[in-house]
């Protein structure tokens, strides 16, 4: 009812839209049909004209998913498959320009050359890769059209992307080379030194405070160099972020609570309930008593338990209980349920027999679970007769890669290195005992060859209860976000909202429309979808439910895609153009004929350089000035050369010598190192092909996000 309310008190919009439209299709009837064309909404971008359809990135969006795993996430699979998208129809049209095309049979011919296709048992015919079979195969399940099909055509589809780029990429590498001439000027420019004398007025020397920079200014260099401050889209944030953490009340009522389970209790209904003291199934205990961490039957060292009661529990004796304790938030209580001496590392050697379809069993592999047993305790039968040829069985039929050249030896060990039930062969055993035992690889025929540094090790029951906040502390702080909240809807900032609570409030800036994660917050991807809200303006604010407590953010800038705004590039134009103006300045203060007249008016001493190049280009008691070298590598001998800027100040100089390196009988080690480095530059054929392209990026509308 709310709605058809706000529709008739807007009736008169509605009525003008429509006038507005059927004026429009009066005067050219196809602008009517362009109104309510869906093909922008069915579209995720452009590349060069051509579109990228929703149903096209959502498919390959779903491909490159199942690919990974999912262990991806969605913004993360989103950029990715949008740039392999761009990379798939760039280099398609270029290579459509250069009249080249990756066919079927190159696809076929790099299938053919790939390592798992060439060994897969399939397609081998007496262990050689046939062909024929693998083109069946193709055949088979293409007119199955299933699942493997469809996978199959995504990585055909990937392998032609990877040809096209390959081949763009050697075309180009192909006409990259380099002169002899080149190779010798290269090795000139390098190892050429000059000496030179010069006079240097620092850009310090003029006060910032005597130069001033206008946004007219900035603004007008930031157009004169586009390239450099192109930007996306942004947003600006600052938030508060309310934490629910536990009080020191909701933390004495948890570890009240805790303390309970220790002794015997009764229940509503007055049956008796056993304490962790007195109860001998652990495991069930914690399962009743809803322990936030399961019961783990294992050994643990003083150095594997919690460190806040280690000595209390290495002081202690088996049934001993401990707690509660506080440890990794939570609250614990722990019983000593069993006291061993064990060794901290040990020496063991083995025969693996493995079980078919077991991790890291060969395929070739078909012994049953039976016949791997069998097998092993044959073996346990010889070698308990005849130590001596534990090793050559081991050659003979162990499948652990890792120990048959050591004749199945494993050196000193740790206690949790190995799989469960070998270590508890080996440590819970002595020196010297031979067995089998089953793991999740096979059967291990094993044999204890030696144990060492044999200390106290003890079992424990643990039952854990997080500490988190009460319902009445969640509530104060969602009163206090909502409190909070308010104080800004009536016009206060939010930072000056936070100084008078006591509150931190901080930034997140640069906020991009497929980012996920917010500084300081993590991901937060409904703060980045409110942040670009269409209608959205500077100063408005949200209250928004997190990963422990509450946020509320206040929209404080809007960049659009585009020239970067002054005030974002400020920081950085501004210095540029201040130093301008300080070499014009001092460009004035050069008058003379002669360094010396140069130096005297300006009350500064001649300095002497030697031995300078381009390969350090760094001018002693000045610094880095690549600029300046390079001026006086060009520069004649003896002629004076006056209001030279360079980064750190304006210069004049008289170059005094130039030592020549010594000529080589042929420079083609330089020829070669000059083709190289501009073939190697091929990586960055891809940006400087798609900077070129006319793209319209619109992946961020697929969310919601209208740009």
């Amino acid at each position: 009812m709310a709605i058809l309310s706000k529709i008739r008190e807007r009736s008169w919009l509605l009525i003008l839209i429509i006038g507005l439209a059927l004026f429009a299709f009066v005067l050219d009837p196809s602008t009517l049909s362009d109104f309510f064309n869906s093909t922008k909404m069915n579209e995720v971008g452009q590349v060069n004209g051509e579109t990228i359809s929703r149903q096209e990135f959502a498919e390959a969006l779903d491909n490159y998913k199942a690919q990974t795993g999912n262990r991806v996430s969605e913004m993360q699979a989103a950029k990715t498959v949008w740039n392999n998208l761009l990379r798939q129809k760039i280099y398609d049209s270029q290579l459509a320009e250069a009249g080249i095309t990756v066919g079927e049979a190159d696809i076929l011919k790099a299938l053919y050359d790939t390592e798992f296709i060439k060994n897969d048992p399939r397609f081998l015919t007496t262990d050689v890769f046939d062909k024929e079979k693998f083109k069946e195969f193709l055949a088979t399940i293409k007119a199955e059209n299933g699942a493997d099909w469809a996978n199959w055509r995504q990585y055909m589809a990937s392998v032609k992307s990877n040809l096209q780029k390959t081949t763009y990429d050697n075309l180009v590498a192909a006409g990259l080379g380099a002169s002899l001439k080149e190779g010798e000027n290269e090795y000139l420019t390098e190892n050429t030194k000059i000496n030179a004398d010069l006079v240097y007025l620092s850009y310090t020397s003029v006060p910032d405070s005597s130069v001033t920079v206008t946004r007219g200014e900035i603004k007008d260099y930031i157009a004169k160099h586009p390239a450099e401050f192109e930007v996306e889209a942004s947003r600006d944030v600052r938030y508060v972020k309310f934490n629910i953490n536990a009080t020191p009340e909701d933390e004495a009522e948890i570890k009240a609570e805790v303390a309970k389970l220790i002794e015997d209790s009764t229940n509503k209904q007055g049956a008796a309930v056993p304490g962790l003291k007195s109860t001998t199934d652990y495991k069930l205990f914690l399962e009743e008593t809803n322990s936030d961490l399961p019961y783990k039957d294992v050994i643990q060292y003083k150095a594997q338990v919690p460190q806040v009661i280690a000595e209390e529990l290495f002081n202690g004796n088996k049934n001993d209980v401990f707690g509660p304790y506080k440890d990794q938030g939570y609250f614990k209580l722990s019983k000593i349920t069993e006291v061993l001496e064990l060794p901290d590392s040990a020496q063991a050697r083995h025969i693996l027999i493995p079980i078919a379809g077991a991790p890291s069993a060969d395929p070739s592999v078909t012994n049953t679970d039976e016949q791997a047993k069998q097998l092993a305790d044959s073996l346990l039968t010889v070698v308990k007769r005849d130590k001596s040829k534990f090793e050559s069985l081991v050659k003979e039929f162990s499948s652990d890669k890792g120990s048959v050249e050591k004749g199945g030896f494993y050196d000193w060990f740790p206690y949790n290195r190995m799989v469960p039930e070998f270590r508890d062969f080996v440590f819970e055993g002595k020196k010297g005992d031979m067995g089998v035992v089953k793991s999740t690889f096979g059967y291990h025929v094993i044999l204890v060859e030696g144990q060492k540094n044999f200390q106290k090790a003890i079992k424990l029951a643990t039952f854990a209860r997080q500490i988190e906040a009460s319902e009445v502390t969640e509530n104060n702080v969602f009163q206090d976000a909502e409190t909070f909240a308010l104080d800004i809807s009536k016009g206060t900032s939010i930072d000056e909202a936070a100084k008078q609570k006591n509150l931190t409030t901080l930034p997140a800036v640069g906020l991009k429309a497929l980012d996920e994660n917010v500084p300081g917050l993590g991901n937060e991807r409904q703060i980045i979808t409110w942040a670009f809200g269409k209608d959205l303006k500077v100063g408005d604010y949200k209250r928004f439910d997190v990963e422990g407590g509450y946020v509320v953010a206040t929209l404080t800038n809007i960049t659009e895609k585009g020239l970067m705004p002054v005030d974002k590039a400020i920081n950085k134009v501004r210095p540029i153009i201040l130093n301008e103006k300080k070499a014009a300045i001092l460009d004035g203060k050069f008058s003379g004929s002669t360094l010396k007249d140069i130096a005297s008016s300006n009350k500064q001493s001649v300095r002497s350089i030697s031995s300078v190049n381009l390969k350090s280009p760094t001018l002693t008691g000045i610094g880095f000035e690549p600029k300046v070298v390079g001026a006086m590598l060009n520069a004649k001998e003896g002629q004076l050369y006056a209001k030279i800027a360079g980064d750190r100040g304006v210069y004049a100089f008289v170059v005094t010598g130039k030592e020549l390196p010594t000529a080589l009988p042929n420079y083609d080690t330089y020829r070669k190192r000059l083709a190289n480095q501009r073939r190697n530059q091929t990586f960055n054929m891809f940006e400087a092909i798609k900077k070129a392209s006319d793209i319209e990026d619109g992946v961020s509308s697929f969310y919601g996000i209208d740009q």
